[in-house]
């Protein structure tokens, strides 16, 4: 067995993309025997204890079947309905299939201002780690129908792996209707051979890239290995791997060496601290007292108000303090769960009391250590 495989693949989070091309058969409707034998997979996955979040397309093609349609809009508002009128489908679909593993799903609907917005990524986040402790898989596209410059992610590849970001994936896994990536066009050349791992920092893989993406997708390879360099920045792996195998997604958890395995070059903690490092423009200042400086420094763990002596500026839910010792001294930078004025009114006291002052807890962390960076 690959070691790379046994440990990304027996990881507990995955997030799994289904694209257009699989889902609706380039055109002919919900590929529903296909759809339920993909539920049953991750079902599975799900009942033995894992997390699992579903990044599906095929609303915008689901829509256009139902309305008869064989040419993808290029229309902007025939797009965006399009997409609302399938996605009643193909919601229903997911929803029904699921429920015969006694299974809840919830429809999550995403545009690229709820990832870089940092009040909305955390809010998102909050909620997608919510459905997965309760055992729900959440069911997530791109909200097209209010996308106001095309759609605004490109493709679900990178909807994906930003994903994975938010909540953490130990491995993102793109189906599509390839077998993976290969050394050359297998579709040019018949002794093309499948690159069954990489590091996803290879200048190799851009080389290879490339190719049509089929009638219904917007995505190719070159999108996939994208995702997956997106992906990587929180230390998560990705496999490229063919929807149309034969259970394909328990012979990945398996860690059979099926479709392509690109690696993320650092751990996921420390690639994740990277990432927020490289977005962290500070908004307000939280001084902190002695205790709370050794837990950061010494224990990696949260921030909690109890630690916090001090509000300096103002800063909204989302955004980016430093925490500073009583001399002033920078310790860390993170984003904040709580706004200055609500961080203000709770400084000084237990988690247990947040509800007691503001009414409402929306974290008991004031900063997540996953989202603190020490400096």
């Amino acid at each position: 067995m690959n070691m790379s495989r046994e440990k990304f693949t027996s990881a507990r989070r995955w997030v799994v993309k289904i694209g257009s091309a699989l889902l609706t058969d380039d055109g002919k409707g919900l590929a529903r025997e296909a759809l339920a034998g993909w539920v049953e997979q991750m079902a599975a996955w799900v009942l033995a204890g894992n997390q699992l979040i579903l990044v599906s397309s095929g609303a915008v093609a689901e829509g256009m079947s139902r309305m008869g349609w064989t040419t993808r809009p290029t229309t902007l508002h025939q797009l965006q309905a399009a997409a609302a009128i399938g996605q009643m489908g193909l919601v229903r679909a997911y929803e029904t299939c699921f429920r015969s593993h006694n299974l809840h799903t919830a429809q999550v609907l995403l545009t690229h201002d709820d990832l870089t917005n940092r009040r909305r990524y955390l809010n998102a986040r909050s909620t997608l780690r919510t459905l997965l402790k309760l055992g729900v898989v959440p069911v997530v596209n791109e909200n097209d129908t209010v996308a106001n410059q095309e759609l605004r992610f490109g493709d679900n590849d990178t909807l994906a792996a930003l994903v994975a970001n938010l909540v953490e994936a130990d491995l993102l896994v793109l189906l599509t209707d390839q077998q993976g990536l290969y050394d050359s066009d297998p579709r040019q050349n018949p002794d093309a051979v499948l690159i069954s791992e990489s590091r996803v920092d290879n200048p190799q893989l851009d080389r290879v890239a490339g190719g049509s993406s089929g009638l219904l997708g917007r995505g190719g390879m070159i999108t996939k290995i994208r995702a997956a360099r997106l992906a990587a920045r929180s230390g998560t792996a990705t496999i490229i791997a063919p929807g149309v195998g034969e259970q394909i997604l328990t012979r990945i958890a398996a860690a059979e060496p099926v479709g392509t395995l690109l690696l993320p070059v650092q751990e996921a903690q420390a690639a994740r601290k990277r990432w927020l490092a490289g977005h962290l423009q500070v908004r307000g200042r939280l001084v902190v007292d002695a205790g709370a400086v050794r837990v950061l420094r010494e224990s990696g763990r949260s921030l909690l108000a109890v630690g916090v002596k001090q509000v300096v500026g103002q800063f909204s839910r989302g955004e980016v303090v430093a925490c500073v010792d009583e001399q002033g001294r920078e310790v860390a930078r993170g984003l904040v769960n709580y706004n200055s004025i609500e961080s203000d009114r709770i400084k000084g006291v237990a988690s247990s009391r947040i509800q007691e002052i503001l009414g409402y807890v929306d974290e008991e962390e004031l900063i997540h250590r996953d989202n603190l960076v020490l400096v």
